[in-house]
């Protein structure tokens, strides 16, 4: 009788052991800052606030493909018109949805870098962007994490072909 009870637990625990594995997919809902720092329209636009979803596919690799939802919107407004050459008006950006895709690395199990390429949606019009960004997280758990990113928006504005540019800063708690 001991020996079935002692072989019934010990089935008991390796089940348990085995199945305590990593989610296939870590998901955060992220709060973001972002100051422009450069753009045509520059003063009609000079910082934005957002919302997003950052996802990481979980694998065995330091290497792990991201994607990532936000959207901005941009408040404050000096109220100027900018003008191109021909005297077009300029519009301003309102705001900005991106659809980032690319690949984190985790450098430590706190540490990780990545660059994501995207398509932004600014004022009906479809534009390529990059973002390379740092981030850590906070707890050994992986519950929050921050990051420092550079988003740049290529061809923001058609006539003179300037890009758009921003810093962003992002705090994020895992959704599971």
């Amino acid at each position: 009788m001991q020996k079935f009870i002692t072989t019934l637990l010990t089935c008991f625990i390796l089940t348990l052991t085995f199945g305590q594995t990593e989610r296939k997919v870590s998901t955060y809902l992220l709060a973001h800052f972002n100051k422009t720092i450069y753009d045509r329209t520059l003063g009609n636009n000079p910082w934005g606030v957002g919302l997003g979803l950052q996802t990481f596919l979980n694998n065995k690799t330091k290497f792990k493909p991201t994607i990532e939802l936000t959207g901005d919107i941009y408040i404050e407004d000096d109220k100027l018109l900018r003008l191109t050459p021909d005297g077009k008006a300029i519009d301003g950006i309102n705001g900005i949805i991106n659809v980032f895709a690319g690949s984190s690395f985790h450098t430590t199990e706190n540490i990780y870098l990545y660059f994501l390429l995207e398509p932004s949606f600014i004022n009906n019009k479809t534009l390529l962007g990059i973002k390379p960004s740092f981030g850590f997280y906070f707890t050994k758990n992986k519950r929050w994490t921050s990051k420092i990113s550079y988003i740049n928006i290529f061809n923001r504005e058609p006539t003179s072909k300037e890009d758009f540019g921003s810093i962003g800063l992002s705090v994020g708690l895992k959704l599971f």
